[in-house]
């Protein structure tokens, strides 16, 4: 992979992971439409953990206060407070997805990641359903008003990101305005919650990497793609926080009825690499 490719995939991994327009679809069909080689696992890491860098600076503050509380919740063995639960229920709903990627992403990428039309159909359908969620949401509920069930089923509900084209951060917000929040609640869920999927993410791909070594001449195109991951990356974690203060997320709900809708078009009018 050549610098060029590594900073534009990098890009679009910071953008597409946090903005709720699906990350995975845009690496499949960016390179698909121009023609360009499949990264690989090298690449992988870098866009992991180029994101999880990002989410990890922007909500240093949320870490600390969370891990503060997750061993006075222990000390004390109660539950009382947001703060003391907030730590478990980010935990408990990530277990959902962990153990459902780690059994079936195979299937899933075998299934769905050579086919652009399923992908651009996946991008429309839950584009839809995000703009209607949004627009008929009671959004009243803020963070620290979660329950167990809704963090569960917000965890639950994650497990469709594993198709390329839902978007992770898409059907957690989804779930959340679904489920009555705010929408910069639901998006600040979204984004602690996906910390330890990250991160995970990244770990297993870099524990294998390492096994069997970095193959030559990707290191400095790694190192690339994880700073331009990384600084896209908490821009966009920064820009959307902001911006679902005080306006509706049908920007984004267009973005995806446009781009998926256009490459269904482009797909059955023939065109072919």
């Amino acid at each position: 992979m050549n610098l060029f490719h590594a900073a534009i995939l990098g890009a679009l991994q910071g953008f597409a992971e946090v903005l709720p327009i699906s990350s995975s679809a845009h690496l499949i069909l960016v390179p698909w439409l121009l023609g360009w080689p499949e990264s690989g696992l090298t690449f992988d890491v870098a866009l992991h953990l180029g994101t999880f860098l990002a989410l990890s600076l922007y909500f240093w503050r949320d870490i600390i206060e969370m891990s503060v509380s997750f061993f006075d919740a222990i000390a004390a063995r109660r539950l009382n407070t947001p703060a003391r639960r907030l730590p478990f229920l980010i935990i408990a709903a990530t277990i959902p997805a962990a153990l459902v990627g780690k059994l079936f992403e195979d299937q899933v990428e075998a299934i769905f990641r050579s086919s652009p039309l399923l992908i651009a159909s996946f991008l429309v359908v839950f584009g839809l359903i995000l703009g209607l969620t949004d627009y008929l949401g009671r959004k009243r509920l803020v963070l620290d008003e979660i329950k167990p069930a809704s963090a569960m089923t917000i965890g639950l509900l994650q497990c469709l990101a594993l198709i390329p084209g839902v978007s992770r951060s898409g059907i957690t917000i989804t779930a959340g305005l679904l489920l009555g929040f705010t929408r910069e609640s639901a998006a600040r869920f979204s984004f602690l919650m996906s910390l330890p999927i990250v991160a995970g993410a990244a770990l297993l791909k870099a524990l294998h990497l390492l096994k069997h070594g970095i193959p030559a001449g990707e290191g400095l195109p790694m190192l690339v793609g994880i700073i331009f991951s990384a600084v896209t990356g908490y821009i966009s974690v920064a820009f959307l926080l902001r911006f679902v203060q005080k306006q509706s997320l049908s920007p984004f709900v267009w973005y995806r009825i446009i781009v998926g809708g256009g490459l269904i078009v482009f797909i059955l009018a023939g065109y072919k690499l």
